[in-house]
């Protein structure tokens, strides 16, 4: 099907009528006649349309008579000829193979179309039925829901009954067409035209025949497909004839009425063509045969297809079953038990709200990251970090993918050089009420206008908009020292171009919450979460009243907790008097002055409130009273209720998610955290603050131990300690790598064997169609290739287990092997450890695709290999000291650090390493090392009282000072 053409299908009557024999006797006389009859005419009357003696220069110099116009004429007959010759041709071809849609002949339109009908008429002389689709509609315009369908093909049947049967069979038939209608995305995760084709065509780079079906068609929204890279949610695009997993519906229906069917009801076929009946209630509807027992959803395993997996309506009554948004992975065996945790049934839906939280999301991680570094101070020899599980694991899978640093820094380090820029020209920073910010910019929302922005910001709009490009602003360096000029900003909410913040303090007065109690409690959630950790604020301090006692977990600094307004009311005045008496104090005229020139820092640390729980009049007299000062002090107070009286701004919410600020004309999709991810994300932090788990001593690692051998080498090298390599594989398309290379990393990181459905949660946590999956694993297979024995690299056992071959061979698996040996012989373990070390490059699994390896947030083996790593770098470096090897124990403790930087014990083993060389310059290099590390740190954390100890021993401050 190619979309170029409109044709529509043709359903020729089983039994010839005497109508049929006469024009079909007709037909053969005009072909004969105008095959043979006009050449012979032409022959005849005219001559040979060749000149005698040839072509000559001649003929174009000499007088133009009536003979050479009518031979000219008698040529332009014959080209007419020899072009409805072509035309029967072609038609023949098409209808004695049964081709079905013939080919077009150029410049043919008319002619096609009369050798298209003779031809047809001719061919049921001598069949029941003909095969032969129209040419072109010739002369006449097509309607734009016209669309190739392949003609029903009626065998002859030898006795009257069969073709009877096979008649009445025919006549109940549509004309039919198969649509895909685009599915809501999950979480942040939406619909493409490529992953549309590589799950209804096979193939992803089939994409252009979608687009070209539907381009400049009008959807049921009324816009209209013009870029093969946006289309939205409830589009429904005609598809090509050999598509699967689509809607076949009756070809004269509209997409509006396709989509009031099918709304959300995807369906999977079995690549069979099939027909709506005209007597079903719901025709266009197709229905799949019931899976025989014993079918697969993976390769080579045993069990029903994965849960998610869209199911097809029986009947229009059948009721609709609400896809979920991750896999319901199930447990194959205990090796998988790690993996499956995170993907298994005891996830119900994807968090996409947290997901959706990118700032909250990039602020969260930022501090989840400094918690485990200070778990690294109390782990013990021998334990890791204990790993999140089941629902706190999904969380950090959720705030992985959806986290945006980039943009974080962006706020963060532009709006501190703003401020810079300003205080060396003597100006006051303007007044924000509201930022917005892109992947490509980030634009301040300025009232009243000034048209001179600083550079690299840029004046837009007379003034009114002050914006920054991305690519200026990651090229600023990070400001610490330059105090955050608008801490208030918080996000509001997402449109289809970014997220839309505003500034709580620019409210100069109450900010009224309203909506209904889950939605108004979902928002607050978000908004104190992304307050409470956030980089572009300073020393913040966040009242809570009503709610959030659990945020004391994640930054008790920032955070005090109140059951009721009265209880926090004191804290709040007293504070708002220290701003006042700083004000008159500083002589500065703002607080954005105070906060640009660094002039009474600690007076500018902005208070904000966030209370669920409505004022009494009594209280919301005292609060107007602190709010509506006439000028901008260094807080915010947003209040939950329906009325509240004097509010500045009015937030409101939708019961579906809308947020709505009048004043500033702002309408978006409210960022929300509801009950059941805000308790995630707790219990997430919760899992941080749990002690070590010891670890077992390693076993054997199977394949392993034999590829020890000197002579050894691997088909496949797979390489995990450090950045993914995968060496030895033939060579794959670029935009299919990635998702291969996790693949083979998954499986080579889970040696018991991962199931497809397994496979399927870790990889594509949101979920993911079986063919898709299939598809994936299949082609992973494929480019693995075999090992030298013929074996498959990648290959399924007798219960669906996915493995890599015994000549594949994996660094992590070949280093667990190494200190295994090297524990049971004293002899051999320093040479073991070293082997073993010499196979770290980095840190584990390093430099991954963003938004992949989501798996690994509840894995715990990421736990497992820094820690193993650790103790073999320390252990080794402490073998070397004891030998007199300073030097070597140096080399040992930098592998451990190749692994995880952060870990202090390794750079103390590393400062009596470099002391024991006698070198004080070395030494001193080394604590120089530490302590810029720990001030450039992504977490900037402080030295831990261990180190500063050691440091002190080894290095004191005369010593210092002599360097």
């Amino acid at each position: 099907m190619t979309g170029m053409s409109p044709r529509q299908a043709v359903h020729i009557k089983a039994r010839r009528s005497a109508a049929d024999v006469v024009f079909g006797l007709l037909a053969v006389l005009a072909l004969a006649g105008l095959i043979g009859g006009v050449p012979y005419a032409l022959v005849r009357y005219f001559g040979s349309p060749l000149p005698e003696g040839g072509f000559s220069l001649s003929m174009l110099t000499q007088d133009v008579g009536l003979s050479s116009v009518l031979d000219m004429l008698a040529v332009v007959v014959w080209l007419a000829w020899l072009q409805l010759v072509a035309c029967v041709v072609v038609e023949l071809i098409a209808g004695i193979r049964r081709a079905g849609v013939p080919a077009r002949v150029p410049f043919a339109s008319g002619p096609q179309a009369l050798a298209h009908r003779l031809v047809t008429a001719a061919l049921l002389l001598f069949a029941a039925t003909a095969v032969i689709a129209p040419a072109v509609q010739a002369l006449t315009a097509a309607t734009p829901h016209q669309h190739t369908a392949t003609a029903v093909v009626a065998q002859q049947a030898p006795e009257a009954e069969q073709v009877e049967q096979a008649r009445e069979a025919l006549a109940p038939v549509q004309k039919t067409k198969k649509v895909y209608v685009v599915q809501p995305p999950h979480g942040r995760h939406h619909e493409s035209l490529w992953e549309i084709a590589e799950k209804c065509l096979g193939e992803g780079r089939r994409y252009k025949e979608i687009y070209q079906l539907n381009q400049h068609r009008e959807q049921p929204d009324g816009s209209k497909l013009r870029m093969a890279d946006l289309i939205r949610v409830g589009w429904v695009l005609d598809m090509p004839d050999d598509a699967i997993n689509v809607h076949v519906v009756s070809q004269d229906q509209d997409r509006p009425e396709t989509l009031h069917r099918h709304p959300d009801k995807p369906v999977e076929l079995d690549g069979d063509t099939h027909y709506a009946q005209t007597d079903a209630d719901d025709s266009p509807e197709v229905t799949k045969p019931a899976a025989k027992a014993g079918d697969v959803g993976g390769a080579g395993g045993s069990e029903a297809a994965p849960t998610h997996t869209p199911t097809v309506q029986q009947s229009p009554d059948a009721g609709e079953a609400e896809t979920t948004a991750v896999v319901k992975a199930h447990q194959q065996d205990a090796d998988s038990t790690a993996s499956s945790d995170v993907v298994s049934g005891v996830v119900e839906s994807w968090p996409d709200f947290l997901a959706a939280a990118s700032l909250a999301a990039a602020g969260l991680l930022a501090v989840l990251g400094g918690r485990r570094r200070r778990q690294l101070w109390d782990r013990a020899f021998g334990s890791r970090l204990p790993n999140p599980e089941g629902e706190a694991a999904v969380a950090e899978m959720a705030l992985l993918l959806g986290a945006d640093p980039h943009g974080s820094r962006l706020l963060d380090v532009g709006l501190r050089h703003l401020s810079k820029e300003l205080a060396k020209q003597g100006r006051t920073p303007p007044t924000v009420f509201a930022a917005f910010l892109a992947s490509t910019h980030l634009d301040l929302w300025i009232h009243p206008p000034e048209k001179e922005a600083p550079a690299p910001w840029a004046a837009l709009d007379g003034g009114r908009i002050w914006r920054l490009t991305a690519n200026d602003g990651h090229r600023l360096p990070d400001l610490p020292d330059i105090f955050a000029p608008y801490p208030g900003l918080v996000s509001l909410g997402t449109s289809d171009a970014g997220r839309v913040l505003v500034d709580l303090e620019a409210a100069q007065g109450l900010i009224n919450l309203r909506g209904r109690s889950h939605v108004v409690s979902a928002a607050l959630a978000a908004m104190a979460v992304e307050l409470a950790t956030n980089r572009w604020s300073d020393h913040m301090r966040l009242v809570l009243v009503g709610f959030g006692e659990e945020l004391s977990l994640i930054a008790p600094d920032r955070i005090s907790v109140h059951p009721t307004l009265a209880e926090a009311l004191p804290e709040l005045e007293a504070r708002a008097a220290d701003v006042s008496r700083a004000l008159q104090a500083s002589g500065v005229g703002s607080v954005l002055t105070g906060r640009s020139r660094g002039v009474y820092g600690e007076a500018w640390m902005p208070v904000y409130l966030l209370t669920a729980v409505p004022p009494t009049e009594a209280e919301a007299a005292r609060l107007a009273e602190l709010a509506q000062t006439g000028t901008r002090l260094s807080s915010g107070y947003l209040v939950a209720g329906e009325e509240i009286r004097g509010a500045s701004w009015t937030w409101e919410l939708s019961p579906d998610g809308r947020a709505r600020v009048g004043a500033l004309g702002l309408d978006v999709h409210g960022q929300l955290l509801p009950q059941q991810q805000y308790a995630q994300v707790i219990e997430l932090f919760r899992a941080a603050g749990q002690p070590g788990v010891a670890m077992e001593d390693p076993e054997p690692s199977g394949p392993a131990a034999s590829q020890l051998h000197p002579g050894f080498r691997p088909s496949v090298d797979v390489r995990v300690l450090g950045s993914v390599e995968i060496v030895g594989p033939r060579p794959l398309e670029e935009e299919r790598l990635p998702l291969c290379m996790e693949l083979v990393a998954y499986i080579a990181t889970h040696p018991g064997g991962v199931h497809p459905q397994v496979l399927a949660g870790a990889l594509w946590p949101r979920g993911v169609e079986a063919p898709v999956r299939d598809a994936t694993i299949a082609r992973t297979r494929e480019w693995l290739g075999i090992d030298s024995e013929g074996r498959s690299n990648l290959f399924a056992d007798d219960q669906g287990r996915l493995h890599l071959g015994p000549e594949v061979r994996v660094d992590w698996l070949v280093f667990r092997e190494l200190v295994r040996l090297s524990r049971s012989d004293p002899a051999t373990e320093a040479a073991r450890l070293g082997q073993a070390l010499d196979l770290v490059r980095g840190p584990f699994l390093h430099g991954h695709p963003a938004g992949r390896y989501l798996w690994l947030a509840g894995d715990e083996l990421v736990y497992e290999v820094s820690a193993r790593v650790s103790d073999a770098a320390r252990r080794l470096s402490q073998l070397l000291l004891a030998a007199g090897d300073p030097a070597r124990a140096m080399t040992a403790a930098q592998a451990g650090l190749r692994m995880s930087d952060e870990d202090e014990p390794l750079w103390r083993e590393l400062l009596r390493a470099a002391h024991a060389t006698g070198d004080v310059d070395t030494l001193r290099h080394w604590v120089e090392s530490l302590r810029r590390w720990a001030a450039t740190s992504r977490y900037q954390g402080r030295l831990v009282p261990e180190t500063e100890a050691l440091i002190q021993e080894l290095l004191p401050a005369p010593a210092r000072a002599a360097g």
